[in-house]
């Protein structure tokens, strides 16, 4: 069977370049919205997963779904500090923090609203476990005072977050002494203080989580099961990056039904017009429909080539919305996590396998906007066809 050539294809969109271009526009609409959706489930996930070290093992009461719903008895976390295979730090200590995680309200810097900020109690060698976090400006905090550090979302998103302010909470006034990076991590939307003066501002007699370091990974399932079976515990581990993992699914999960749901939404309305603009095709081009037919190009060739174009026009308006939804990746912006009601900072984030959803996203509605007025154009007689000419 004789092909049409795709110079004609393609010369037949630059013809009707100004409805290709409105067309293949409101193909890259939708594109943008399912693309940025992705983007955005993503940069949840990738957000908290970079929060968790594959080599930490976190510790939480058992049935805890967040840090800021556990709570260890300090008996607890010294049991679990002398659990044998716990990695040590140079001064032969065991890497073991425990950690005490509360909310607080501070008011955003773009509308002066309040939202839950994490306010994590720690010390170093809490910071020996998240070697990801680094102090960009001004020092760490000084054991047992109420200086407190931020992370650059936190000093970013809100107000009164700057270096030598003070922040007033749990009856205390809190001198920010630093700024800290954790490389885009959930961390960055944190604030960090000495753990023990965190409890006892709060006044908590628990800590919310215990975090420690397996000298040898492998041991981990060991661990836990010595952990869970020990009767003074009723504590369950995780590894530190399955468990922020988890904590970014219910967020990811509702971003991407209501996200999808509004693109599907929406692709019903490029779709038909795709369709429009296909059929209009078909009616401006019954006399070249005829003279094809007439040349010795069967029905297929002529549904292929409608099919074709229909396609080269979702393509274009794929490549378009891809484009601008690569634009969002230089975008920060934050959220409530579902999961802990706190704000969590994150970014756009685009991948490979994101890019061939979204450019078969828009091919789809090429084709289910192109295939009715293509199997029309196939179906015309050539009589017909040359007497309409």
């Amino acid at each position: 069977m004789r092909a049409v050539p795709f110079s004609y294809i393609a010369r037949n969109l630059w013809v009707r370049r100004v409805t290709t271009l409105l067309t293949a526009g409101g193909m890259a609409l939708v594109v943008y919205v399912f693309a940025t959706v992705l983007m955005m489930s993503e940069g949840i996930r990738s957000t908290l997963v970079a929060t968790g070290q594959p080599d930490n093992v976190m510790v939480l009461r058992k049935g805890a779904g967040a840090e800021i719903n556990s709570a260890i008895g300090r008996e607890q976390a010294a049991i679990l500090s002398t659990l044998p295979g716990i990695a040590t730090d140079g001064l032969g200590r065991p890497l073991v923090s425990a950690e005490p995680v509360v909310l607080i309200n501070l008011s955003k810097r773009s509308n002066g609203k309040p939202s839950n900020v994490t306010v994590r109690g720690t010390s170093a060698l809490g910071l020996q476990l998240r070697p990801g976090v680094k102090i960009v400006e001004g020092r760490m905090f000084r054991p047992g005072t109420s200086e407190i550090v931020v992370g650059r979302a936190t000093a970013l998103g809100f107000a009164g977050i700057d270096l030598g302010a003070t922040l007033r909470f749990a009856g205390r006034d809190w001198l920010i002494v630093g700024r800290f990076d954790s490389g885009r991590s959930g961390f960055d939307s944190e604030v960090w203080g000495d753990a023990e003066q965190m409890a006892q501002a709060f006044r908590r007699n628990v800590f919310s989580i215990v975090v420690f370091r397996l000298a040898d990974s492998g041991l981990f399932e060991a661990t836990r099961a010595r952990i869970e079976d020990d009767p003074r515990l009723a504590l369950e581990a995780k590894p530190e990056v399955r468990f922020y993992a988890e904590q970014s699914e219910a967020l990811a999960t509702f971003i991407n039904i209501l996200g999808l749901s509004l693109a599907v939404i929406f692709s019903i309305g490029a779709v038909v017009g795709a369709m429009i603009t296909m059929f209009a095709a078909v009616a401006s081009r019954i006399g070249e429909i005829g003279t094809l037919r007439a040349l010795g190009f069967r029905r297929g060739a002529v549904l292929t080539a409608f099919m074709a174009e229909s396609l080269l026009l979702a393509a274009l308006g794929g490549v378009v919305g891809l484009a601008a939804a690569s634009g969002m990746q230089a975008v920060d912006v934050s959220t409530t996590n579902f999961q802990t009601f706190a704000e969590l900072a994150f970014r756009f984030v685009m991948t490979p396998r994101i890019a061939v959803q979204a450019m078969v996203f828009a091919l789809a509605m090429g084709v289910v906007g192109g295939f009715i007025p293509a199997w029309r154009a196939a179906r015309l007689q050539i009589v017909d066809c040359l007497r309409a000419a």
